[in-house]
């Protein structure tokens, strides 16, 4: 019979540290978010542990690298997975972890920083600003 659900080991990046094993009926990947004992992390990382056992291996639980964070207010849903941030933005990263290089905590509404994506184009110079006083 297949397990519903895995163990799985949080483990803190920095400084390094267990902080305990639940268990999880979904499958963590980096990028989502999870909570626990009150405080929200970013999953960074996910390893797999396999157990031989008779008639092949089999997968015996997770373990998880996180960090403290907060979850991020924006998203965006793009080629289906979320993103932080505003993906219509040139500049956005595209990343579960990362908004982009000129403001990565954000916010994107109202960033100076803002560049139009514009479907179908491909020119230089084709730049929208959301920013106030450029």
């Amino acid at each position: 019979m297949e397990q519903d659900s895995l163990p799985t080991d949080i483990i803190l990046t920095h400084p390094q540290e267990h902080l305990g094993q639940i268990q999880l009926d979904w499958t963590p990947q980096p990028g989502n978010y999870l909570n626990l004992h009150g405080k929200t992390y970013a999953i960074l990382e996910r390893h797999h542990h396999y157990q031989y056992r008779l008639g092949g291996y089999r997968l015996h639980k997770i373990s998880v690298y996180v960090q403290a964070a907060q979850k991020p207010q924006e998203k965006s849903w793009i080629e289906g997975r979320w993103v932080i941030g505003d993906a219509n933005c040139r500049l956005n990263a595209r990343s579960e972890l990362l908004r982009c290089a000129v403001n990565p905590m954000g916010p994107c509404d109202g960033c100076r920083y803002f560049v139009g994506r514009e479907q179908g184009s491909g020119g230089a110079g084709e730049q929208g600003s959301r920013g106030a006083g450029e």
